[in-house]
């Protein structure tokens, strides 16, 4: 047992080998260590007394007493806990037991792939709300940071409980108190009711459930919120146990699920997960709205709507409830959302601070976290630019997280959303068995739903992929990138993502003003839609404009700095510089693409003909003997015959080739 633990969920307690150690009956010095222990980082004292303090005589001074009186606490003659670096302080709290900070680390690791001990603990460590009784006067900073925190971990504990529902027998007393537990801190969250009537009705607690189904029904019209799906479910479990056909088994999440009410025949459920986007908070502000944060809010939610990839709830919405006070975990669950992304803005000593976290609501984990700051000589372009990073970002983490989640799912279960991130996982991988694999998974999100247009372009993509790598006959897999191209583009001309697939399938045809009229189509759409930006760079590169074509390299990077693609946009650019006779520029950029780990041969064979042109002729060869070990009769024309560059371009290539025996 860890010497020392500090115990932040509850009323906050300090113990020292099982002993609790004596504090002073000071609020602040309690206020001051906690948000020492969940602060990611050191902390400035001016904004510790920002924080802590109205307008005292000397919060420098006091600051420096509970600094004094922490350091009783919590240091020994060998270690010390509380360290001041310059202006800055911070706790080092290694190899101590924080109860918070577990909590924190089983959420970043993904609550749902804990198993049963492991949920017990964490959910043994939530003795109360965080810092429980605890409240400042005159503090209105910290009151906001103490809302906010309590709101997190009532969202990590009702996500813990949700598991442990999953996980228990239906008759154990324990799953009943979590259960009971659960719907107490989620109350508007219809998968907590739904597994409580489910494990009510296997116990045989008819009247229990019919108790709480009408105390359920009140709670959800006092919100105005709808509760006939939930009334419709409760029906289904009392036909099906009438019947006797509900078996006896766990009381888990995947019986109410399966008991939902069917929609109206011939319907099909929408392709796509869902985000709310909450109000943006300015930090020094007074509760108005209008301001700088709400502005910022309106252009994200634009930005995302026009990328088309998921539901993005309307701003009417989003800002009705903000106006009740109700907190952003809590709105997405009333809103009955994927995703919350929620941010706060602050304005000050010359510099823009725009903080922004995004949430899976249903495991209340954070997925992506980032802060921006820039300084604001030009607010509008400042803004711009962060909107760009948040828009993208959300969205790449998003779709990261629905294509590990489809993995984790048998092939056969797939509904047309998770088929088709599914596709996205293998095709990915840019092999050609991985090819086939992503391709059959779009044609099954394609017989599942026949109106979604990302999929349609997805299949386009691995037809264009055969035409490329040469895995297929190149006339008969560039016809079957455009035929999909057209489906795409039938289902949603608005998909920015249908006019890609569309400029790249025209690209393959040779068509290049054509392809560059559909990327910029594409763009236009949504100016955050990074693949196109690429796709862009990737045509001008080889006989386009080459100063376009690393801009538009350039801004996709900038948009999507993770992106799977990323080889290409490094690989375009350094084609780019070829074409403008700078050797060496284009020799490194086409070793950071052929550095990615998922970099193909054609990849590798931009390395070896620009760093022959460069004159680097060992690192040349080196990747013209790694090519050769896959495809041995791998030549100059095999490149040229990939791309369509112009003849001048074509005539360096080869002259690189030359070089090192490609020729």
């Amino acid at each position: 047992m860890p010497r020392l633990s500090v115990r932040l969920l509850g009323p906050l307690e300090i113990l020292r080998n099982g002993t609790p150690v004596a504090l002073p009956a000071s609020r602040k010095l309690r206020a001051l260590l906690a948000y020492l222990a969940l602060a990611p980082h050191a902390v400035g004292r001016s904004r510790l007394c920002e924080l802590l303090w109205d307008v005292p005589n000397d919060p420098r001074g006091e600051l420096r007493w509970y600094l004094s009186k922490l350091r009783a606490a919590l240091d020994t003659p060998v270690r010390r806990r509380v360290e001041t670096r310059g202006d800055t302080v911070a706790l080092d709290l290694d190899g101590c037991l924080v109860d918070a900070l577990d909590v924190t680390r089983a959420a970043a690791q993904g609550i749902g792939t804990l198993d049963r001990e492991r949920l017990r603990a964490l959910s043994e460590l939530f003795a109360g709300d965080l810092l429980d009784g605890l409240e400042l006067e005159r503090s209105p900073l910290f009151d906001s940071w103490l809302i906010a925190q309590r709101r997190r971990f009532q969202a990590y504990h009702a996500a813990v409980l949700e598991q442990l529902a999953v996980n228990h027998p239906a008759g154990s007393p324990e799953t009943s108190m979590q259960l009971d537990k659960w719907v107490e801190l989620a109350p508007f969250d219809t998968r907590a009711h739904l597994a409580l009537l489910s494990n009510l009705a296997e116990r045989g607690a008819i009247g229990a459930a019919e108790e709480h189904l009408a105390s359920a029904a009140r709670l959800f019209q006092s919100e105005e919120l709808d509760f006939a799906p939930l009334r419709a479910a409760w029906q289904t479990i009392r036909d099906q146990r009438s019947g006797n056909s509900l078996k006896a088994q766990p009381a888990c999440l995947s019986t109410p699920s399966q008991l939902a009410v069917p929609s109206d025949a011939g319907t099909v459920e929408p392709s796509q997960a869902s985000l709310a986007v909450m109000p943006f908070v300015e930090e020094a502000g007074e509760g108005t709205r209008g301001g700088l944060a709400d502005g910022f809010t309106h252009d994200i939610i634009t930005r995302l709507a026009k990328l088309r990839d998921f539901f993005v709830i309307a701003r009417g919405s989003v800002f009705a409830l903000a106006e009740k006070t109700i907190a952003p975990e809590e709105a997405g669950r009333k809103l009955g959302v994927d995703y919350v992304a929620t941010g706060m803005v602050r304005n000050t000593a010359g510099r823009l601070i725009v903080s922004v976290e995004l949430v899976e609501v249903r495991t209340a984990r954070i997925v992506w976290a980032e802060t921006f700051e820039r300084r604001p000589d030009d607010i509008f372009a400042v803004l711009d630019d962060i909107g760009d990073s948040i828009v993208s970002s959300i969205s790449a983490e998003i779709e990261t997280v629905e294509r590990n989640r489809a993995m984790l799912k048998a092939p056969n279960s797939l509904n047309a959303w998770e088929a088709y991130h599914r596709g996205l996982w293998h095709m990915y991988r840019f092999t050609q068995a991985e090819n086939e694999q992503a391709r059959q998974f779009f044609d099954k999100a394609l017989q599942l739903d026949p109106t979604f247009a990302r999929a349609y372009a997805g299949l386009s993509f691995t037809h264009w992929q055969n035409a490329f790598q040469r895995w297929g006959d190149r006339d008969r897999e560039s016809a079957l990138a455009y035929e999909s191209a057209g489906h795409s583009l039938l289902v949603d001309d608005h998909n920015p993502a249908a006019h890609w697939a569309m400029g790249r399938a025209l690209w393959l045809r040779g068509e290049q003003d054509g392809s560059l009229s559909e990327l910029g189509r594409a763009v236009d759409l949504s100016p955050n839609f990074a693949l196109g930006h690429y796709a862009l760079s990737f045509v001008h590169s080889q006989s386009g404009d080459p100063r376009a074509a690393i801009s538009s390299s350039d801004h996709s990077r900038h948009l999507s700095p993770f992106d799977p693609l990323l080889f290409g946009m490094l690989g375009s650019r350094a084609m780019s510089h070829v074409r403008l006779g700078q050797f060496e520029e284009a020799a490194d950029w086409a070793l950071k693409a052929a550095a990615r780990p998922n970099a193909h041969t054609i990849i590798l064979a931009i390395a070896a003909h620009c760093l022959a042109l460069a004159g680097r002729l060992d690192e040349a060869r080196g990747f013209a003997a790694a090519i050769r070990k896959t495809l041995p009769d791998y030549r100059a024309d095999d490149f040229i015959g990939t791309f369509r560059f112009d003849p001048d371009a074509e005539a360096l290539f080869r002259q690189g080739a030359r070089r090192i025996g490609l020729s």
